[in-house]
């Protein structure tokens, strides 16, 4: 199963990257283009899982995963903060920045996720969309709760926080996608399929090549990195993707959703939480929670992590719900 999920297209395209960054290659995709690409992304799959959470209807396994993904993504950064201040010896404002993004989520590796479960028979189930732009945000506020020492005096000073913790572009987009998706429903969403759906994997594929290419240059960049930073990267990611699918399997989620919830809990945000620790946290390194998150958690989860939650789910699905 860890060889199939290897050498799926989206996971090679991205190798494709790392390797032409690490030879010097002058290939590079213009960043409007990848900013376009992005924006593709989340709309479509904020479409489709909204298109199939209409056809199966409000469920109780769709309100447990919700339940379970705003306890990890408020609870995560917790113990992310203990281990970067005590193993990785980050200060306080660097400690909490980095254990947002590791209690907040990547939609990317979301994304490529899902179609390694789907090509391996472990599809998960159209709501975890949901919990997806759900755990973006609750990590972002108790990151600035630990950065702060709790004084909520200090962080209610900053006008424009909940406005771009909650309506942050990457948010807006998912949720309102999801529930155009919920309100076409399967007939309203047949005409754009084409789109939406059949370009999805080779839209994918592209924007994978174009982080791997970004991911590479990150990490020739030794100048934020430490062994102990990278380290950590690596087993924050390990660590919170089998709390996440332990807790779905207890819950009672198929091994597919199971292993979905552990793909966002054992992800790291690049993009939504980097935009709001530059706005309120702008003391925090950026070459640090990038270059952790982006640079080495992100291609992990690429190619060893998602084969690795999906294995878990499978196996503790079987221990515990035979």
């Amino acid at each position: 199963m860890a060889l199939d999920a290897l050498l799926q297209p989206v996971v090679l395209f991205f190798l494709l990257g790392l390797l032409a960054a690490f030879v010097r290659s002058d290939l590079a995709v213009p960043e409007a283009v990848a900013k376009t690409i992005a924006l593709y992304l989340m709309m479509s799959i904020g479409l489709r899982g909204g298109g199939e959470v209409a056809d199966s209807g409000l469920t109780g396994a769709m309100l447990i995963a919700a339940g379970c993904g705003l306890l990890l993504s408020f609870l995560l950064p917790l113990p992310a903060f203990w281990l970067l201040q005590a193993l990785g010896r980050l200060d306080r404002t660097n400690a909490a920045a980095v254990a947002a993004h590791y209690g907040s989520v990547s939609v990317v590796t979301f994304a490529a996720g899902s179609e390694v479960l789907r090509s391996i028979g472990m599809a998960p189930a159209g709501f975890m969309v949901a919990v997806l732009a759900l755990m973006e945000t609750p990590a972002i506020l108790t990151g600035l709760l630990l950065a702060k020492g709790g004084r909520s005096d200090a962080l209610a000073a900053r006008g424009g926080l909940l406005h771009e913790t909650f309506f942050n572009g990457s948010v807006v987009l998912l949720v309102g996608s999801f529930v155009i998706g919920m309100i076409a429903g399967e007939k309203g969403f047949a005409p754009i399929a084409p789109v939406f759906d059949d370009l999805f994997k080779g839209m994918l594929c592209l924007f994978l090549l174009d982080m791997g290419l970004v991911a590479a240059r990150r990490l020739l960049d030794k100048r934020a990195l430490t062994l102990r930073t990278v380290i950590l990267a690596i087993a924050l990611p390990i660590a919170n993707g089998t709390v996440g699918v332990s807790l779905g399997i207890l819950g009672g989620l198929d091994a597919g959703s199971a292993a979905a919830l552990g793909i966002l809990a054992g992800s790291a945000s690049y993009i939504a939480v980097p935009a709001v620790m530059r706005l309120v946290l702008p003391e925090a390194n950026p070459g640090l929670y990038l270059g952790m998150s982006l640079a080495v958690t992100f291609p992990f989860n690429l190619t060893l992590g998602i084969p690795y939650y999906a294995w878990v789910a499978q196996h503790l699905h079987k221990v515990v719900l035979p």
